[in-house]
């Protein structure tokens, strides 16, 4: 049996904030921003390159986690000093890049503070 995590809710407080975050600064692609009644909107968005995406929204449910709680959350790429230089330049706060022994890590937030690392595997 297949399993495939193609969906991560983040908990946010500013919708259209955070939608511009990861539109205009992460360089997302905007993949729906629908409202299907009842107050609740959902915009959905996918990293380039990645079969995961991520979902924002207000309304969908009394059971979502505090805005900002999720941490840790991992984007691979081939190549992160020019991911943090691109990230960089659109406005990011990137952290330094650590080098574990062959696994470089370099971080970040949103503006609800969810947090994430940008991951690159190198040579192994």
């Amino acid at each position: 049996m297949d399993m495939k995590l193609e969906l991560v809710p983040l908990p946010v407080a500013d919708v259209e904030r955070s939608k511009a975050f990861y539109i205009e600064t992460v360089g997302f692609n905007l993949d729906h921003d629908v409202q299907p009644g009842n107050g609740m909107r959902i915009v959905q968005l996918t990293p380039p390159g990645s079969a995961c995406s991520i979902v924002i929204g207000a309304g969908m449910g009394n059971n979502s986690p505090a805005d900002g709680t999720v941490k840790g959350l991992h984007l691979v790429v081939d190549d992160i000093a020019a991911a943090c230089e691109q990230l960089v330049g659109r406005g990011a706060a990137i952290s330094d890049i650590q080098d574990m022994g062959g696994v470089k890590f370099a971080y970040f937030s949103d503006p609800d503070g969810n947090s994430w690392a940008l991951q690159e595997m190198g040579d192994m």
